[in-house]
């Protein structure tokens, strides 16, 4: 499975963005799908997750303000942010894991201005 995240950049506290995470490969539908954050130095930080069957989990930070959904048909994975926070700042990575399988995309950077 290759994973490619677009939609990151720059934006102030306060607003939105949306990143979308495409797949290549068969079988997507049967995929955990996740979006994570690395700080340097540390390790990837779940920030939400979809099971097969629409299931959602989020970390605590997050809750109330994004949104993570998946499109089978299109392959892809979406994560809408609201209400952005400077603490939201990182590099936001797409996963995809099945048993004990898992696949990262390159990653897409996320700065929010204060």
């Amino acid at each position: 499975v290759r994973l490619v995240e677009s939609g990151g950049g720059l934006v102030q506290a306060g607003g939105s963005l949306r990143l979308s995470c495409a797949a290549s490969g068969s079988g997507f539908s049967v995929y955990r799908m996740g979006w994570y954050t690395q700080a340097p130095g540390k390790q990837r930080e779940l920030v939400a997750s979809i099971t097969r069957s629409g299931i959602t989990n989020y970390a605590d930070s997050v809750k109330g303000r994004f949104a993570i959904s998946r499109d089978n048909a299109k392959n892809a994975v979406f994560l809408q942010m609201n209400s952005l926070k400077p603490e939201d700042t990182a590099v936001y990575y797409c996963n995809a894991g099945l048993g004990t399988a898992n696949y990262w995309g390159q990653g897409t950077q996320v700065t929010v201005s204060s």
